[in-house]
């Protein structure tokens, strides 16, 4: 059985089109034109803004033309994480999806769920003939994962409704009325390599096996950050095997908890005994430290081995000096990380976090990014101002870019006294009415719409942006029969 055939088919089969179509973030080029195309084969009415939105129009059915126009939204972009011992190209190949009991899953790589899912259920809308409704819009943004670059460059009075329905949370029975916004932070340097003794022996150091996850759905789960447990197991060898750094790279995505972390050091001949011991100790201290939360965490250190044709002695054998290693490696232990304040006004919300993203120390350039997220503006301000700190005081330059404001919540949104309603209909309880740490773009949209009454909710999904990440088969279906009665109920103009 493929997820062609799952229930509900007309949902499922708009979701297996989308994983085979390569989208991940800044290259959603063949998505962008497979949705237009779809569009239009569908005698939408299909518009391509100049970045790349897609805006899909459905009249309303008869009967129904006093509702207000719904506007239902999900981003085209997916995050591209894949496992190291996994092949694939997020830029040619598509997806490799699975059934495991009642998730569907991909080989080795993220699933693309989100918001690949989000996209299915509102084609799924726009292709039926058997829903009440009234006017319909569909909007499909690019590039949500790596900068909101769609929802940021959207125009005003391009789109017509009043209520604006995203598909992009990731927990049936939940109905989303405010998110963090975001900041991204970096910090560079440079540095001059040095030359290493003869008698230094070369070392891999590997951290591996983390969960990882989505920056902002999964951090209140504490698990391991693999950039910050390598700079732990390295700067204990600096200090006390005087071990020399050659490069260091770990994470991917600013978005995405890094799970894997690479490095190569010198270790000189007489210190090797040492070395070892210092590195078994704290690993186990390590795994001790993160057992639940990262059960199938590896580290991993050996001598270095070659690829056939590489070359030693050359610029890429060079190592970072002393000085430089100890201010990069003290800075990334020194950086905030993780959580940093939960919320006051809801319980189990976090307010305020970084996810130290990447890091990446390598021929003679030091670079670290960061995501901070925040529900309050000036706690995002003054996390930065602790990463400006913690890095200017190594003597390192600090960037901040790429910041969007959250989204208020309104308790008494009409949408959402709706779908509540509905809800209770359908299932006999409430939905639970939340607020997510993590960036949904309802607060950008809302600075070029501020009219609009908007209300987040979705199927569930687990450990987004990870290759972990997985969607309930249930909950798909429990969505897709909520979604049509919404529409169904949409109030009067």
């Amino acid at each position: 059985m493929t997820i062609k055939e799952l229930d509900p088919q007309i949902v499922w089969k708009n979701f297996y089109a989308l994983t085979q179509i390569p989208r991940p973030s800044k290259h959603e080029e063949l998505a962008v034109e497979y949705m237009y195309n779809w569009g239009k084969e569908h005698g939408l009415e299909t518009i391509k803004d100049e970045v790349g939105n897609i805006i899909m129009r459905k009249p309303a059915t008869p009967g129904c033309e006093n509702m207000k126009g719904v506007i239902l939204q999900g981003h085209i972009d997916m995050v591209p994480q894949k496992n190291a011992d996994t092949v694939h190209d997020f830029l040619k190949d598509p997806i490799q999806t699975y059934i495991d009991g009642d998730w569907v899953k991909a080989k080795g790589t993220t699933l693309g769920a989100d918001n690949g899912l989000g996209l299915a259920m509102a084609m799924a809308v726009l292709e039926s003939d058997n829903i009440k409704h009234g006017p319909i819009e569909f909007l499909c943004t690019i590039d949500e994962e790596t900068g909101m670059t769609g929802a940021m460059a959207l125009q005003p009075g391009i789109l017509q409704g009043d209520i604006l329905i995203n598909l992009d949370s990731e927990t049936e029975g939940e109905l989303y009325i405010g998110c963090a916004g975001g900041l991204d932070a970096s910090a560079h340097d440079t540095y001059v390599p040095a030359e290493p003794q003869a008698d230094w022996q070369c070392w891999s150091l590997t951290v591996k096996g983390f969960k990882g996850g989505h920056s902002g759905m999964d951090i209140v789960l504490y698990r391991g950050n693999a950039n910050k447990v390598a700079a732990r197991i390295l700067y204990a060898l600096m200090t006390y095997a005087d071990v020399k750094l050659l490069d260091f790279e770990g994470g991917t995505l600013r978005n995405a908890i890094p799970r894997e972390a690479f490095a190569t050091v010198y270790v000189p001949a007489d210190k090797v005994d040492e070395a070892r011991n210092i590195f078994d100790r704290i690993a186990e201290a390590i795994k001790s430290e993160y057992a639940g939360t990262d059960p199938d965490a590896e580290f991993i250190f050996k001598p270095y081995e070659c690829a056939e044709g590489e070359c030693c002695g050359g610029d890429e054998c060079k190592y970072v000096p002393e000085a430089d290693a100890f201010r990069y490696i003290r800075a990334v232990l020194a950086c905030p990380d993780g959580v940093k304040r939960m919320s006051s006004e809801m319980e189990g919300l976090v307010e305020t976090s970084n996810n130290f993203a990447m890091v990446k120390i390598e021929g003679g350039e030091f670079a670290v990014h960061t995501l901070m997220r925040s529900s309050v503006e000036v706690s995002k301000y003054i996390l930065s101002q602790k990463f400006e700190a913690v890095f200017s005081l190594a003597g390192i330059k600090t960037t901040f870019t790429g910041g969007y404001s959250g989204w208020a919540p309104n308790p008494e949104s009409d949408i959402l006294h709706t779908m509540k309603n509905v809800y209770k209909y359908l299932y006999g309880k409430e939905p639970a009415v939340m607020a997510i740490h993590a960036g949904l773009e309802c607060g950008i949209l809302s600075g070029a719409y501020p009219h609009w009454d908007m209300v987040s909710c979705g199927p569930t999904l687990m450990s987004p942006h990870s290759p972990d990440e997985r969607a309930n088969i249930p909950s798909v279906a429990k969505c897709w029969e909520f979604l049509k009665a919404v529409l169904e109920n949409i109030p009067l103009k």
